[in-house]
């Protein structure tokens, strides 16, 4: 079976997504986004994500890792659904609803020109664990804090730039540390003022990005919760893909950045 396909980005952060409300479900996502996530080999991708209808809200995301595994959120991901929806003609309506495993988010949609722009999403109230406190692995000591944002985040303030990280070398430890069960996402920031800061991001299941919406959510809780940022301000987050805008309510996290197409295809199930 012939599936169609649209490559889409929210910072360099890129799935390959498929359109479930018009068209069938693809039969095993986990090995599909296994073969069509290979940059040499496949489309290239840092997963999946299916765009589903949905019984509870406007529509429904299941989203898939480089590596087969099946992810709770992606910030960047939910942007990129959000223009998809609106641009290709699904809904016309600038506030709609999705469907995730962590939750029902709700994407404010802003648009120029009659097409999606920038979206807001609001993603929660974030759940706060360690602060500031001490982890070890064979690469190296840090102090992280750590903030679910639905899926689980190990924050890391360093001195060190970001730029000069071997970030494959110290970012896998962390990620699979006995501290975090079901893995971590871990970032590494550096503190550029009380509004910027700048993020690098090793992502469970899919490696190094350049942007992750969750993980630049969570770095901006961890710094109000640290003294760092102030709450209720808007936060620049400086990615390798771009700037994402962060705001913690002390409640919620309100995220807002761009979402582009990159091309259409179609590959074999």
């Amino acid at each position: 079976m012939r599936l169609q396909f649209t490559k889409m980005h929210g910072l360099g952060n890129d799935y390959i997504y498929f359109d479930c409300v018009r068209n069938a479900v693809p039969s095993n996502p986990e090995a599909l986004s296994k073969r069509l996530s290979d940059r040499h080999f496949g489309v290239g991708g840092d997963g999946i994500v299916l765009i589903m209808p949905s019984d509870k809200a406007d529509f429904r995301m299941r989203m898939f890792n480089a590596d087969g595994s099946e992810g709770a959120m992606c910030g960047n991901a939910s942007r990129c659904i959000a223009k998809y929806v609106y641009d290709r003609g699904l809904t016309d309506k600038t506030t709609v609803t999705l469907e995730t495993r962590s939750g029902i988010k709700t994407l404010n949609i802003h648009t120029k020109n009659g097409m999606a722009d920038t979206v807001t999403v609001d993603m929660g109230k974030p759940v706060v664990g360690a602060v500031s406190q001490p982890i070890k692995t064979e690469k190296g000591e840090y102090v992280y804090t750590f903030v679910d944002m639905g899926n689980p985040h190990c924050v890391i303030f360093t001195d060190v730039p970001t730029d000069t990280l071997d970030i494959e070398k110290i970012g896998r430890p962390l990620e699979i540390h006995e501290y975090f069960p079901d893995r971590a996402n871990v970032e590494f920031v550096n503190v550029l003022g009380s509004h910027d800061l700048r993020m690098r991001v090793w992502e469970r299941g899919s490696g190094e990005t350049l942007a992750c919406g969750t993980g630049a959510c969570g770095t901006v809780t961890a710094a109000v919760t640290n003294g760092i940022c102030p709450m209720n301000e808007d936060v620049r987050v400086h990615l390798r893909g771009g700037v994402l805008t962060i705001k913690y309510t002390g409640e919620r996290v309100l995220m807002t950045g761009p979402a582009e197409f990159v091309f259409d295809g179609t590959v074999e199930n």
